[in-house]
């Protein structure tokens, strides 16, 4: 979904911005209730573990890339979730084929969840632009004034960075394991 999601991100129609976030969310909510139902009936696999973080980190940089393109945020926001994102990844990959896993946090899910949360306000936010309603004006007006999407994308990307470290820190004896299989093989 996420090439859709992009195409109708950059597509000018009025209506564009709007379909970007119904297919964002969509996107989001399949990737629950599949995940939610792999647990439940015992269908995770090994590519499963691998493939679905991956699908999501394509998704959400995807958004964050396309928002540094557009001009709401910064590259430097990006490029610190990203490197976050994939440098944890790459680990979690590298030490499974070692026989070593990582245990993943609450931490690092509430990190995906406001990941996603402030993805889905940043397109409400485009998919308004240009809204006459009043009530509607007056809270665009209230965003822009107070730049909530920059603020907040802001907040969410130290709350990233915050949570590889957390993550690292949490994980230290495997990684320790990790390093110590591989510095034997050298």
């Amino acid at each position: 979904m996420t090439p859709f999601f992009i195409v109708f991100l950059f597509y000018d129609h009025p209506s564009a911005k709007l379909w970007s976030l119904i297919i964002f969310i969509v996107a989001s909510i399949t990737d629950s209730i599949d995940g939610y139902y792999a647990r439940k009936y015992n269908q995770v696999s090994k590519e499963g573990q691998f493939l679905d973080p991956l699908a999501d980190k394509i998704l959400v940089s995807s958004a964050f890339i396309s928002f540094a393109i557009i001009g709401v945020i910064d590259y430097w926001m990006v490029v610190l979730i990203i490197f976050r994102d994939m440098f944890i990844t790459g680990l979690r990959v590298a030490m499974s084929h070692k026989g070593l896993e990582m245990v993943t946090s609450n931490l690092a899910k509430a990190k995906t969840t406001t990941q996603v949360v402030i993805i889905i306000f940043t397109l409400i936010i485009l998919s308004l632009n240009g809204v006459t309603i009043n009530w509607l004006y007056s809270f665009l007006e209230l965003v822009q004034k107070y730049n909530l999407v920059y603020s907040l994308t802001f907040i969410v990307t130290l709350f990233t960075v915050y949570t590889g470290f957390n993550y690292l820190y949490t994980n230290k004896s495997a990684i320790y394991s990790f390093l110590k299989t591989n510095g034997s093989h050298n």
